[in-house]
């Protein structure tokens, strides 16, 4: 299959959905927010001419949407709370790594022959010593396409980024790596990038943070991924980089509870493929979707195979 040279970079944040204005939404009144302050029954402008779809992450089934069965949907485009039943927390059960083993989007776009593709997270030393019991979704993602993980390691030599792009929980749990700025850290994103047809970023801290309701940290740890987020689409090509931002739950956008909230969820697309992306997506199982047949479209002048 012949393809184009245009790339994807998914930038994906755990639990953030698309809250009220109010005295428990962080995001209200909160300056340098943008482009994260994406607000129900609002028309929003966000920087780059991004396109906002309010995301279904409920997909059909009873309940408040969870992290497991969110996460496997938004990385295969298998509607994983209809195939279980119900929305499952934490990590993937045997069944839903079935489904990441067998339609994980690193896989579909290796099959495709698209490539080079990569998760730029960098896992602790720990990870590879320590075999956890219970892996994450984007784990079970990467190991079904045969791929390598990049290491603390890739991160001194810039080569990786960390959950905590800042590097602050690394250094507080005694790593010996220097703290990164947000613009620092949007330069490694960028590179990484600029030199893969796909790429995955991971960011967990807010849906820790929902759950502790701190709303002093929830405004500290939003204003410092929103400026990371506008330093990083500033460095990118986005006439051939198209960046989508989404995530499997609500959470950090109602602080007034412990619990995922049921809100949409804003899928956020900045880059030259974001108006064809934006009419695709309705719910999480959209967006795997989406991206495989963006980085399969032929070439302008070229046939496919």
């Amino acid at each position: 299959m012949t393809t184009s040279d245009a790339s994807v970079l998914l930038f994906f944040i755990d639990g953030l959905g698309i809250g009220s204005r109010g005295p428990f939404n962080p995001l209200d009144n909160l300056p340098d927010a943008a482009p994260l302050a994406v607000f129900q029954n609002e028309t929003t402008d966000p920087l780059f001419d991004g396109i906002v779809v309010p995301t279904d992450p409920r997909l059909g089934v009873d309940g408040r949407p969870q992290s497991a069965s969110g996460q496997t949907t938004i990385l295969t485009g298998v509607n994983a709370p209809a195939q279980l039943g119900y929305h499952k927390q934490g990590f993937p059960n045997k069944s839903l790594l079935e489904i990441i083993g067998a339609h994980s989007i690193f896989r579909q776009l290796r099959d495709a022959g698209v490539g080079p593709v990569t998760f730029a997270n960098a896992y602790t030393d720990r990870f590879f010593t320590e075999r956890p019991r219970w892996i994450s979704a984007t784990t079970a993602a990467v190991e079904a396409a045969g791929m390598t993980f990049r290491n603390i390691a890739d991160l001194e030599n810039d080569a990786a980024v960390f959950m905590d792009f800042t590097n602050r929980i690394l250094i507080e749990r005694g790593v010996d790596v220097a703290e990164r700025t947000e613009e620092e850290a949007a330069d490694v994103l960028a590179r990484i990038a600029s030199e893969n047809r796909f790429t995955l970023y991971e960011y967990f801290i807010t849906d820790k943070v929902g759950h502790e309701q701190d709303m002093p940290k929830a405004r500290e740890i939003l204003t410092s991924l929103a400026r990371f987020i506008r330093e990083l689409l500033a460095r990118l090509d986005l006439k051939r980089t198209t960046v989508i931002l989404t995530s499997d739950h609500g959470n950090i956008e109602d602080l007034s509870s412990r619990n995922h909230t049921l809100h949409l969820v804003p899928t956020i697309i900045w880059g030259a493929e974001r108006e064809p992306i934006a009419a695709t997506i309705k719910t999480l199982a959209d967006i795997t979707p989406a991206i495989v047949s963006i980085l399969c479209k032929p070439q302008k002048g070229t046939k496919s195979t």
